[in-house]
């Protein structure tokens, strides 16, 4: 497929501009690398000095080259046992940040009518703070077991499964579509890792936000410099 920049950084494959974006009526945001600028687990696991085996894990399963994700994250979340949740708050306050355009994007989206998911392969921990500050409207991620005040290296089980991976945010765009009664060609989902390919391929509009390579091949936009909010631009 044909690749047409239209600007430094942002391309677009596949569609027709201009694109008017109260047209769409959900977006579907990943979570770590995409609107905040830190995978979660590869931060926690740096408090009890496994920052570099984790992060290694993470990479391998962010390029696709892990293909079981669900047990690459159970391996990563073993090796977070015993970090305390005041080591937790530490981070969300000193290294979480919003990525440059993240509010400005969210803002605009809401302006234009469309309803926001945060649907993260991390933790809840993160995500329902993530959600309050942004007032996302809905979300799904996993949660971390916890006992005495520290990470027990486990996950808790949920309603609707276990593990949200690539398959489960599929299942969640899809399902909030239904519940909104919306057909997915109206939704957009931005991404950067192999685990977003599977919902970034059910809605009208992908995005790729500084992505891996094989999501950048795989998407309808790509940002490959500048903030989130350089997709506005497309319409």
């Amino acid at each position: 497929m044909q690749t047409t920049d239209i600007a430094p950084g942002l391309s677009i494959q596949g569609i027709t501009l201009p694109l008017n974006l109260a047209d769409f009526k959900l977006i579907a945001f990943d979570m770590d690398s995409t609107l905040i600028n830190i995978e979660c687990v590869d931060e926690i696991a740096d408090a009890v000095g496994r920052k570099t085996e984790v992060a290694a894990i993470t990479e391998a399963a962010m390029q696709g080259v892990i293909t079981d994700y669900k047990e690459s994250l159970r391996q990563r979340v073993a090796l977070l046992k015993g970090v305390t949740l005041a080591a937790m708050d530490q981070i969300y306050a000193e290294r979480l940040q919003l990525n440059p355009g993240a509010a400005e994007l969210v803002a605009a989206c809401k302006q234009a009518g469309l309803k926001v998911l945060l649907v993260s392969g991390g933790f809840t921990y993160f995500t329902d703070r993530v959600r309050d500050r942004l007032g996302i409207d809905y979300t799904r991620a996993n949660v971390l077991e916890a006992a005495d005040g520290a990470l027990t290296g486990r996950m808790v089980d949920q309603p609707w499964g276990d593990i949200c991976d690539g398959a489960e945010k599929r299942k969640m765009v899809l399902e909030t579509c239904a519940l909104l009664g919306i057909d997915p060609s109206q939704a957009i989902a931005m991404g950067d890792g192999a685990n977003d390919l599977p919902m970034m391929g059910v809605v009208g509009l992908s995005v790729a936000y500084h992505a891996k390579p094989a999501v950048r091949e795989h998407a309808k936009v790509r940002i490959d410099a500048g903030g989130l909010d350089r997709l506005l631009s497309v319409f």
